[in-house]
């Protein structure tokens, strides 16, 4: 199966497509293939917030970077049609929760009719080879089990977050029988993973960015559910689970299309109050508030996944427990706080991964 150095076989000199790749998670996912020899385009919109770590990177001066909506089909087919990529990562999406209650039609508008658009355009470029199509874990119907979820178990949704990734999974699946499957050489797989922590994530309602945000102003950590538990990993943990799935795409589609998990050890399953001391332990100061509850919306309490099938089928393991993610996350955000060099930071902390066993 593939390993973090046979990756840049996989990927070097091909036609890269990532959409939103101004996002957090799809900003590293960008900057990976790039190390990797890829020709990487980008789809999105601007990044929400001036210190991004699309921004930090200055990735608009290392890869192709196309600003759009991907509610916008025809700008979405237009680029892939002048690109026509091999692979496609689909990373464009609302990713909060809480948001999510407030703008519930700007969600499903994003979360499910962007990704039929992505979906249409697939269907209709024939240089795609390989779709990666990320929702959530959230898409599983939630209920507050003490074991994971596997990827054949229900789908569903509380908020209005968690029902679009599981409406997105629902229309992936309806174009893989539709479409995909007859298509020999085209292998596509929707992939699931928790919360993820890493430097550069600036996002509102986010425990990381929220204890960082505190601890660089003296202000006390506002916690709202410490006791809630979530699956903690490092951004670069699903992300080589989304590399490595695409690689077997590439080589055998039939055995490796479907739905994929990728979360963290059990050992890494942590509530929300446990993070923020480890995140204040590793900083090296601050302190917490549980912050009152006014006008709550429902969040989850409890929710990891069995990835049994991916230790088995792909051979991946997550490489870096909780500790080790937060230790990098936080090594991170004091460099460029320091003004490192948010590039170098972040090119060597994906070279160290790919070192660790």
């Amino acid at each position: 199966m593939v390993d973090m150095t046979s990756l840049a076989s996989a990927f070097a000199g091909r036609k890269v497509l990532v959409t939103g790749h101004t996002g957090f998670k799809g900003s590293w996912l960008a900057l990976w293939l790039k190390q990797l020899g890829a020709d990487v385009m980008g789809y999105a919109l601007p990044p929400q917030e001036s210190n991004s770590h699309f921004s930090q990177l200055g990735l608009d001066r290392a890869i192709r970077h196309e600003v759009g909506d991907i509610r916008d089909y025809e700008h979405v087919l237009k680029c892939f049609t002048d690109f026509q990529p091999e692979v496609v990562f689909h990373l464009a999406a609302q990713p909060l929760v809480r948001y999510s209650y407030r703008e519930p039609k700007e969600t499903f508008d994003v979360n499910v009719a962007g990704s039929v658009n992505l979906l249409e355009a697939c269907r209709n470029i024939d240089s795609i080879r390989a779709l990666v199509y990320v929702t959530s874990d959230k898409c599983y119907r939630n209920n507050e089990w003490i074991w994971g979820y596997r990827e054949n178990d229900e789908l569903g949704g509380h908020d209005p977050y968690s029902a679009s990734k599981a409406a997105a999974e629902l229309v992936f699946s309806s174009y893989v029988d539709s479409f995909f499957k007859f298509r020999p050489h085209f292998g596509a797989a929707s992939v699931r993973a928790g919360n993820v922590i890493g430097g550069g994530d600036w996002a509102e309602d986010r425990i990381v960015p929220d204890c960082i945000r505190a601890l660089t102003t003296g202000q006390p950590i506002q916690v709202r559910n410490p006791h809630s538990t979530r699956p903690w990993q490092h951004v670069l943990d699903p992300l080589s689970g989304y590399l490595s799935v695409a690689a077997q795409l590439l080589s055998d589609p039939a055995n490796f299309s479907g739905a994929w998990n990728f979360g963290p050890n059990t050992s890494s399953v942590k509530t929300v109050g446990e993070l923020a001391k480890l995140i204040i332990g590793t900083w090296g100061s601050g302190e917490i508030e549980i912050a009152p509850q006014v006008n709550t919306v429902h969040e989850a309490r409890l929710l990891h996944l069995n990835c049994d099938k991916a230790h088995q089928l792909l051979n991946w393991q997550p490489r870096w427990d909780a500790e080790t993610a937060i230790t990098k996350t936080v090594e991170w955000y004091r460099a460029t706080a320091s003004k490192a060099d948010a590039m170098k930071i972040s090119s060597a902390q994906i070279e160290k991964y790919m070192e660790a066993r």
